[in-house]
């Protein structure tokens, strides 16, 4: 006998993505993204992607089912993410399923958009080892759990206390006069410069703050030490190199992520890393995981960049996992929650 289809509904902020997952084996995976709506705001605005989800969402799924030459019949559960997100776009994917559930007569299951991120990897590099790190990081969420069952044992150890690492990004993009979103023309540009030519600051990694905050982030203060570079050199009338700030900050950001990750490994005794989220696309911080992990003899696990931004396949993988581990399915009337807590990998019953 086969095992259960499982579709999944991603809507948490700009994509509507849609996917198909029986058992480990991702059968389709669909993603309409509003991105170029918003890129003239320079953000993402609430109310225009919740426009978009609602123009997208029924196409999608079609689109998805047809991928996967499947019917709605042959859907044996749901799976939506309900948070953490935009509340208008994750209403707007949580009524969808709703719908969908109690029409096929289907059980639904509301998942953490943050887990979902580190389950998707299943579908690229198989079952997961007894228990992991994973390292969530992308422009809303910067976020270091132990994993010891993706579907009912997710502990937080650290988080942001300001901005995510692709927030950072973005903002540091606008700094420098890049397009929206900044992130990947910030990498891209940093590929040209020196990664040691600036000596920025890296977050909450000496002393006392260090102490306190052993696996937190912060990329406030770099942030804020790129804007009062720039603004020093032209008060000074100097020239600058746009692509040696582009490196010298992803090195930072990317060596306070890295450190940090294998500290945690190290202090928990946990041999495989799992990166992602749209951030885990950055280039150095590929590099640099790689590196640090192979000299310290951690398994490192990255999913293919399609599966790093958000996208429907994390949501179908994570309630895959949940209807395997026989965990109760959400209720019905199930709410969003914009600021879920991530030791919530599903809404109870």
């Amino acid at each position: 006998m086969s095992e259960p289809l499982v579709l999944g509904i991603e809507s948490t902020c700009d994509e509507t993505g849609v996917a198909l997952v029986r058992g480990r084996e991702l059968l389709a995976d669909v993603t309409a993204s509003s991105m170029d709506e918003h890129a003239r705001f320079g953000g993402i605005v609430p109310e225009v992607a919740s426009r978009a989800h609602l123009e997208a969402l029924r196409p999608t799924i079609t689109a998805a089912l047809d991928a996967a030459g499947v019917t709605l019949a042959d859907v044996d559960a749901v799976a939506v993410a309900s948070g953490p997100g935009l509340v208008g776009s994750l209403t707007v994917g949580t009524a969808g399923a709703k719908a969908l559930a109690l029409g096929l007569g289907v059980p639904l299951y509301g998942v953490n958009h943050v887990i979902g991120h580190a389950a998707v990897d299943e579908l690229v590099h198989g079952p997961f080892p007894e228990r992991f790190l994973a390292l969530v990081v992308s422009g809303g969420h910067s976020s270091l759990l132990l994993v010891n069952d993706v579907a009912t044992d997710v502990v937080e150890l650290g988080q942001t206390l300001d901005d995510a690492a692709g927030e950072a990004f973005d903002k540091v993009g606008r700094l420098l006069g890049l397009p929206y979103p900044g992130g990947p023309h910030v990498d891209r540009l940093a590929r040209q410069g020196d990664p040691a030519a600036i000596a920025f600051p890296r977050g909450l990694s000496k002393g006392r703050e260090l102490a306190r905050h052993p696996y937190d982030f912060s990329f406030s203060g770099l942030k804020t030490a790129v804007a009062r570079y720039l603004e020093g050199r032209a008060d000074a009338g100097e020239e600058y190199s746009p692509a040696d700030v582009a490196a010298s900050f992803s090195e930072a950001v990317a060596d306070v992520l890295v450190t940090k990750t294998l500290r945690a490994c190290a202090e928990h005794d946990v041999r495989t890393l799992v990166i992602g989220g749209g951030f885990s696309a950055n280039s150095r911080l590929r590099e640099l995981a790689a590196e640090r992990c192979a000299a310290a003899g951690v398994e490192v696990r990255i999913p293919p960049i399609r599966y790093c931004t958000d996208n429907g396949a994390m949501i179908a993988a994570l309630g895959s996992a949940l209807v395997r581990a026989g965990v109760a399915p959400s209720p019905l009337d199930l709410a969003v929650d914009s600021s879920m807590a991530l030791s919530l990998v599903s809404v109870p019953a």
